[in-house]
């Protein structure tokens, strides 16, 4: 007698393949939604870092003085202290995915309008829209990585913004190969926001968080308060001391070690780099040690490193000192948007523009100490800052 294979094997055995194919094409889906905010945290450093390395480059084009330059520093830490509105507007109407997308696209074209600026005046206004629209991106990356912790429960802050360093450093880079080739702002901020904004708009598209709207305040302007205070007050001394040493460090080497222009931009590398390193494994050391100890214990090593660094003998020993303060001062920041996050997104906006403030304020004022009391005590008073915050990080309760 002949026999047959039964047809239900044969649909079986289809069936069985194309379950497994849908299950490596989830599996796939899966991983690429996991990418995107990280995605997003490095597009984020890539345009900032490209704004602060074509910074000489945009003063030496309109010929802006070092007074005139702190003023238009100055304009970015006033416009990230007006972002509250649009942030919480942002946030109510649309969510954390759609508000980094909008504000994110705005900050792109904000960057090509720096790059073709033809007066002080309208730098002055494309730089105070600067402060608005990345301070508003991050409060909803900040806002989006605190909800993917909560989910989880597993601690990713310190990664995340890691990437973004890693994005800056990159950032920065580019925009030194652009300056050696000669390439103008205007051009180079261009061939930066094309793809990046390709790039945003694809990883928001597959970003795995809702678009519920956020219950935020309507205010125009709103400060911590209360418990919250102290993490504001964290963020902007941290950021002051960041975007300090951003700024000043590779001055102070050539002014006070006559370093050459090759040397004088590695203390920012060297800050850099070791920021990097450690907050890639942060997230390790927060459930190890606890975030409050972290941020605490690295504000002294961050003090040590820069008054290494002022009292140091030559400019390579003071790289080390940068290094140090790079490694002090790396977890401070994750830790504090965490922290905030997990407080809600009004208070986390609360504290992101206090902390952008400070980043684009510290800058004027170290300038202004410079010029009073030269280059060294202006490092020395970074390193008193780093004193101040891991005072102020021992008594904060919600790093806890």
């Amino acid at each position: 007698m002949q026999t047959t294979v039964p047809a239900v094997d044969t649909l079986n055995t289809a069936s069985a393949a194309g379950s497994a194919v849908a299950s490596r094409r989830s599996k796939v889906f899966a991983q690429i939604q996991n990418l995107s905010l990280p995605v997003m945290f490095t597009i984020f450093g890539v345009i900032m870092g490209s704004w602060a390395g074509r910074i000489p480059a945009m003063a030496a084009r309109l010929n802006i003085s070092h007074s005139s330059l702190s003023m238009v520093l100055l304009c970015g830490g006033v416009g990230a202290l007006l972002s509250f509105p649009v942030s919480s507007f942002l946030m109510r109407r649309c969510g954390a995915r759609k508000t980094m997308l909008y504000s994110g696209l705005a900050l792109l074209a904000v960057l090509v309008a720096i790059g073709i600026a033809p007066t002080v005046a309208s730098v002055m206004g494309a730089v105070l829209m600067l402060g608005i629209t990345a301070s508003t991106y991050d409060v909803a990356m900040n806002a989006a990585a605190s909800k993917r912790e909560k989910a989880t429960g597993k601690s990713e802050m310190s990664m995340l913004h890691g990437l973004a360093c890693a994005g800056g450093l990159a950032g920065a880079t580019l925009g030194s190969v652009m300056a050696g080739m000669k390439v103008a702002p205007a051009i180079h901020f261009m061939m930066v926001a094309g793809p990046m904004a390709a790039i945003l708009w694809a990883a928001s598209q597959v970003l795995n968080i809702s678009d519920e709207a956020e219950q935020v305040e309507k205010k125009k302007f709103a400060l911590p308060r209360g418990p919250m205070a102290l993490l504001g007050l964290l963020g902007f001394l941290g950021s002051m001391s960041e975007g300090s040493i951003a700024d000043w460090s590779g001055v102070f080497l050539k002014e006070h070690f006559h370093a050459t222009d090759g040397l004088a931009p590695l203390a920012l590398s060297c800050f850099s780099v070791m920021m990097l390193l450690s907050r890639l494994v942060g997230d390790k050391l927060k459930t190890r040690f606890g975030a409050q100890r972290l941020v605490t214990v690295g504000a002294v090593v961050s003090a040590m490193g820069l008054f290494f660094a002022v009292l140091a003998p030559s400019a390579h020993a003071a790289l080390g000192g940068f290094a140090v303060a790079g490694l002090g001062l790396s977890l401070l920041f994750p830790f504090v948007f965490s922290a905030a996050g997990a407080q809600g997104p009004i208070a986390l906006a609360g504290v992101a523009s206090m902390a952008y403030s400070g980043t684009l304020m510290g800058p004027p004022v170290i300038g202004a100490i410079a010029s009073h009391v030269g280059m060294q005590m202006a490092i020395g008073y970074v390193g008193v800052l780093s004193i101040v915050i891991a005072l102020v990080a021992s008594r904060t309760k919600l790093l806890k």
